[in-house]
């Protein structure tokens, strides 16, 4: 950091490039990369400078609630340019209060180290941090100019992401969501969750293929342009950089609490450890930047179940693809890490020449292999563990039977990989990422009778659900869209009047010129959704 040339001014707000460093794609806004989600050149969007935070800066945030923790560490990145400070003040308090506890991520010691519990929020998933944020933000930008109002959000998800975004959505005004999930692959209780959301702004739709299917439908569709441009396209996945940002905020908090712990009368800073379970690389990359930042972080442990492209990098510099093993851990079933880009141009010295012929090599062999000193500064920046669905079960059962604690079976990757490199300590944290009642199934193989589950999610069961199919084709997905847009403007329409002009009806026109390009394709869609009614 830096690596181009800057438009950023005293008391403005961080700008972003593009990882593939196309010129249209350099220095853009907060407000311009959270929107547009995907770098138009297909890279990703990282910040063009750092903001650093001193020690001493870091320890006058000591006593802040979290919420107002969280005001502080992302206003380093989002000035009064981007979001006056009374409306990111209100965005990130609001976000908050959707959490049932007062701290919102709260630390608890079990077992000789520290589990940060990150799954408090509406869906019971760490991934409500960021995504109750990054729909606060939408709604800001959208109210105050941006695409002309309107919003086509289309997101992949392995299991957490996709109700995560749901809630974070839902109701939210010129936003329409389209959430694409594995079909048969995530768990009952997380397809559930995204399916008994009945608001006219949400569509779930299964899948026939992986998680990685969905996620390269969602690139695919931000690379078709037309398409892209005309529905006014953005993203929820952790590819959008305002995911990241907000998950660093937590990494601030536990260091603080950790500290807090062990202070001794001395002046001595004590660095903390962190162990995160990581399919998509986005959650381990927060703390990477924290760290960048100034945070006082020793290790980053990346915790892999069986797909574990990521240990591989990180022990052999091997990032090569292999099919995905359907684990009792789905939400880290991925074979490709969306986010893993963003270090690797990081690794590459900021270099998108570097980084592009990286990817490229990549994208055509299913391989990318670093040796010498890059993997050496690799393995610095991470360490790496995996375990095994065995591991994760035997983890599971170890802290029920022992501890009396609960832990997820992506929690409990976490946790096997600090036990396998012999860092049980009090500054050792383990991200736990979701609340065990959400994989019953997999839980129970490690505990049984299960404890009760909360109220939330077992009313789940007893709740109406609309969903739809569509089969692992890019035509018919992007036509499903069109479709529910059309048919949402149409209702909106209804409601201000018969006759009334409105904002949309430009749009409405381009979306009637695509129905009919996209007849056949649209019968296509129309018969798969029928078969599944």
């Amino acid at each position: 950091f830096p690596t181009y040339p800057r438009r950023i001014m005293a008391n403005s707000s961080t700008t972003y490039s593009s990882t593939r460093g196309c010129e249209s794609q350099l220095n853009l806004s907060f407000r311009e990369v959270v929107m547009r989600g995907l770098a138009h050149d297909r890279g990703l969007f990282v910040p063009d400078e750092l903001p650093h935070v001193s020690l001493e800066q870091i320890e006058s945030w000591r006593d802040l609630s979290f919420p107002d923790l969280a005001i502080e560490v992302i206003s380093q990145f989002v000035k009064e340019d981007q979001v006056p400070r009374a409306k990111l003040e209100d965005i990130v308090k609001r976000s908050c209060a959707s959490f049932r506890e007062k701290d919102v991520t709260p630390l608890v010691e079990v077992n000789g180290h520290q589990i940060l519990e990150l799954f408090h929020g509406p869906t019971f998933a760490f991934k409500d941090v960021a995504l109750q944020m990054l729909g606060n933000f939408f709604e800001y930008f959208l109210e105050t100019g941006s695409n002309g109002g309107r919003l086509a959000v289309l997101g992949a998800t392995s299991g957490d992401t996709g109700s995560a975004a749901i809630y974070g959505l839902r109701g939210k005004k010129g936003v329409d969501c389209v959430i694409l999930y594995p079909k048969g692959r995530v768990s009952e209780i997380q397809e559930r969750q995204m399916i008994t959301v009945l608001d006219s702004n949400i569509h779930c739709v299964a899948v026939d293929g992986t998680f990685d299917d969905c996620q390269d439908l969602v690139k695919a569709s931000f690379n078709d342009v037309e398409f892209r441009d005309r529905v006014k396209l953005g993203a929820v996945n952790s590819i959008n950089w305002c995911r990241v940002l907000a998950q660093t905020t937590y990494y601030f908090w536990s260091y603080l609490r950790v500290t807090s712990k062990n202070t001794d009368g001395s002046n001595e800073v004590t660095k903390v450890s962190f162990s995160v379970p990581t399919g998509n690389f986005g959650d381990i990359l927060a703390g990477y930047y924290a760290k960048r930042m100034g945070l006082p972080v020793d290790k980053l442990i990346v915790a892999t179940n069986e797909n574990d492209i990521l240990h591989r990098f990180f022990v052999k510099g091997e990032y090569h693809r292999v099919d995905i093993q359907k684990s009792i851990s789905p939400s880290m079933d991925i074979c490709v890490s969306s986010n893993f880009e963003r270090y690797l141009y990081h690794l590459a010295g900021n270099d998108p020449t570097t980084l592009a012929s990286w990817m490229s090599a990549f994208e055509n062999t299913g391989k990318l292999t670093i040796t010498g000193k890059k993997l050496e500064v690799a393995q610095k920046d991470f360490l790496s563990a995996r375990a095994d669905t065995s591991m994760t079960v035997a983890t599971i059962k170890e802290y029920h039977d022992d501890h009396g604690y609960m832990l997820c079976p992506h929690s409990a990757v976490g946790v096997s990989a600090i036990h396998q490199l012999g860092m049980v300590n009090p500054t050792v944290v383990c991200l736990a990422t979701a609340n065990y009642a959400k994989f019953p199934d997999a839980v129970s193989a490690a505990v049984n009778p299960l404890p009760p589950a909360p109220s939330q999610l077992a009313e789940l069961a007893n709740m109406k659900t609309r969903s739809s199919h569509c089969p692992n084709d890019l035509k018919i997905v992007e036509a499903f869209v069109e479709k529910r847009i059309q048919e949402r403007i149409s209702s909106d329409e209804k409601k201000n009047g018969n006759g009334t002009c409105t904002r949309n009806e430009s749009y409405k026109s381009f979306l009637i010129g695509a129905a009919i390009i996209g007849a056949a394709t649209a019968l296509i869609v129309k018969v798969v959704l029928s078969k599944k009614r």
